[in-house]
C-alpha cells in the first residue's frame, strides 16, 4: 500500500484529474496528502489546473470515497499501488500514460525477470487455441509470466495453459476487482490469484466499460517484454495491444494463418506492416528474446562505473537514482529527488550534454554506463 493510502486513491477519484495531471500535482504539491492542502491560489499555478479541477479537490466527499475503497480493499485482501510504490510494476514507471494507481490481488509479483503478453480474438479457432498452448507449454521452464486480459478466445486460452503448467499468470481488467468479466471465468480468475494474480486501474465497483478496454491494453502491454498476437480480426483489441507495445518499444509477434480467414486478417496485417515480427515457433521467440538459457540462469549486471567526482549533490543524486532503474519518467525523477522541475530540467540537460544521461520519449531518462 502507498504511505497514504487514502489521499492517493483520492486523488485518482477527482473528476478531470488522469495520471498525468496527477503526478504533475504531485510533483508540485510534494505527495498526494499535499496535494489537498495546497491553497486553490496554488494550485490554479499549477498547468493545467483551473478552477473546476481546483474546487473538486476540495471536496470533503472524495475522501470518503476513498476511505471506502479502502475498506473493501482489505475485505478483498487486495492491495493498492501507487507509482511512486516500490511495489509498482518496474516496467510501467517510465512509460508517460501508465496509471497512477493499480488495485492488485494476488500471490504473484508484478516485476518478474521475463513476461510475455499473450493476446488475441473472443472468437478464437482451434489453431489459436493449440497455438497458445504450445507456446506456454515451450516456456514453462523459463518460468514466464504471462499477461493476458481475462477474455473470451486466446486471453483465457493462456491463462488455463499456464495453470496447468505452473506459470504464473496476471489478468488485467476492465473493471474493478469484484467483478469478473466475463462471469464465466469465475474459477480461472480465482486459480490464477494463487500464482499470479488479478490487475486494474479501476476501483472495486467499476463495471466494464466499452472505453475501458484499450485503456486496459495499454497496461497489458506495459507490463510485457514481448506481445504475441496470436489471432486477431483487421481491427479490434489485440491491435490496439500491439500498436500499445510498439510505442513502449516492446518486441511484438504474430502468428500467421490464412488469407481466408478472417482472425488471421488482423496478424497478417502487423505482419506486412511490419508492426510484428512473424512467429513461426515457441524457439524463434525464445532465441529472439535472448531466453534461450535455463530457468534458473539470470544475466550478468555491470557494476555501474563511479560517480563522477565534479558533479554537483544535485547532479549526484539524480544520476545515481537513474543509475538504479533501466529508466524514469521525470515526474518521479522529481518526485524522489525532491527536485522542483525547473531545476531538475537544467539539471538532466547538463547531464545529458557531459554524456552521462539519454532522453528517451515521453519524458523518461536513462542513464549511460560508460
Amino acid at each position: 500500500m502507498p504511505t497514504d493510502p487514502q489521499s492517493s486513491i483520492a486523488l485518482t477519484l477527482v473528476p478531470g484529474v488522469g495520471s498525468i495531471l496527477l503526478r504533475q500535482l504531485v510533483s508540485y504539491c510534494g505527495s498526494p496528502a499535499d496535494v489537498f492542502t495546497t491553497p486553490p491560489a496554488r494550485l490554479l499555478r499549477i498547468p493545467g489546473i483551473g478552477e473546476v479541477t481546483a474546487r473538486a479537490l476540495l471536496r470533503a466527499d472524495v475522501q470518503r470515497e476513498a476511505e471506502a475503497v479502502l475498506k473493501r480493499l482489505d475485505a478483498m485482501q487486495a492491495t493498492a499501488l501507487f507509482y511512486t510504490d516500490a511495489d509498482y510494476p518496474t516496467r510501467l514507471k517510465g512509460l508517460y500514460d501508465a496509471p497512477a494507481l493499480l488495485y492488485w490481488q494476488g500471490g504473484g509479483s508484478l516485476n518478474a525477470t521475463r513476461t510475455i503478453g499473450l493476446v488475441g480474438t473472443r472468437q478464437a479457432t482451434d489453431y489459436g487455441r493449440r497455438t497458445t498452448a504450445e507456446l506456454v507449454e515451450a516456456l514453462a521452464p523459463l518460468g514466464v509470466n504471462i499477461i493476458s486480459g481475462l477474455a473470451y478466445g486466446i486471453d483465457i486460452a493462456a491463462h488455463r495453459a499456464s495453470l496447468i503448467h505452473g506459470l504464473p499468470t496476471v489478468g488485467v481488467m476492465a473493471s474493478g476487482l469484484d467483478i469478473i468479466y466475463p462471469n464465466v471465468h469465475q474459477k480461472t480468475a480465482q486459480d490464477m490469484r494463487a500464482l499470479g494474480g488479478l490487475l486494474t486501474e479501476s476501483p472495486p465497483g467499476t463495471k466494464p466499460n466499452p472505453h475501458l478496454f484499450p485503456a486496459r491494453n495499454r497496461i497489458i502491454a506495459g507490463l510485457s517484454d514481448v506481445v504475441v498476437v496470436v489471432e486477431a480480426a483487421a481491427k479490434g483489441g489485440a491491435l490496439i495491444t500491439a500498436e500499445y507495445a510498439n510505442n513502449y518499444h516492446r518486441d511484438v509477434f504474430a502468428v500467421p494463418g490464412q488469407l481466408s480467414q478472417t482472425f488471421s486478417a488482423g496478424c497478417n496485417k502487423l505482419i506486412r506492416e511490419h508492426k510484428a515480427q512473424i512467429y513461426t515457433s515457441p524457439t524463434d521467440l525464445i532465441n529472439a528474446m535472448n531466453w534461450d538459457q535455463s530457468a534458473g540462469t539470470t544475466s550478468t549486471k555491470r557494476t555501474p562505473p563511479p560517480l563522477p567526482l565534479d558533479l554537483t549533490n544535485e547532479e549526484s543524486q539524480v544520476l545515481a537514482l537513474l543509475r538504479q532503474h533501466t529508466d524514469l519518467h521525470v515526474d518521479e525523477l522529481s518526485w524522489q529527488t525532491q527536485i522542483p522541475m525547473n531545476r531538475l530540467a537544467a539539471l538532466l540537460l547538463n547531464l545529458e550534454f557531459q554524456g552521462f544521461v539519454r532522453a528517451k520519449p515521453g519524458k523518461t531518462f536513462a542513464a549511460v554506463l560508460a
